[in-house]
């Protein structure tokens, strides 16, 4: 029998919207995920998990002040273009560029009111550059 963290993967992310469309939107139109409609929520597909948007537009979401997901991105260029192409856009931005001994970031709300970090490791310090899963 193989032992589960040998095997075990990242599957999805499930979390609530008052408006499953505009949050399903954000995450086709800026991160290129692909949607479904499943009834009322909506399933997003891409870079290798599910986002499951489940509908409560019949109840209040109240997220803890410092709850968010986090995407990485392979570099600073990639980071600051998206920044700039989220500005653009007119995403709802909680900071600006933050450069960190972690890696540079920027934290931004979706709609649905999701905290988003949006990060790099290329620039972190040597402790911070690797991940799980890599070296």
């Amino acid at each position: 029998m193989q032992n589960a963290s040998n095997t075990l993967k990242f599957n999805h992310l499930s979390f609530p919207s008052r408006d499953v469309t505009a949050t399903a939107g954000f995450f086709e139109r800026h991160l290129d995920w692909q949607a479904t409609p499943m009834g009322r929520s909506c399933v997003l597909k891409g870079h290798g998990f599910d986002v499951v948007i489940e509908d409560a537009a019949d109840r209040p979401v109240e997220w803890p002040g410092n709850f968010h997901i986090g995407f990485e991105l392979p570099s600073l260029d990639a980071l600051q273009a998206l920044y700039h192409r989220f500005k653009a856009a007119g995403v709802e931005f909680a900071t600006g560029l933050i450069s960190h001994e972690r890696g540079s970031r920027f934290f931004c709300r979706i709609p649905g009111g999701v905290l988003v970090e949006l990060n790099t490791r290329e620039d972190a310090a040597a402790p911070f550059r690797a991940g799980f899963g890599r070296a």
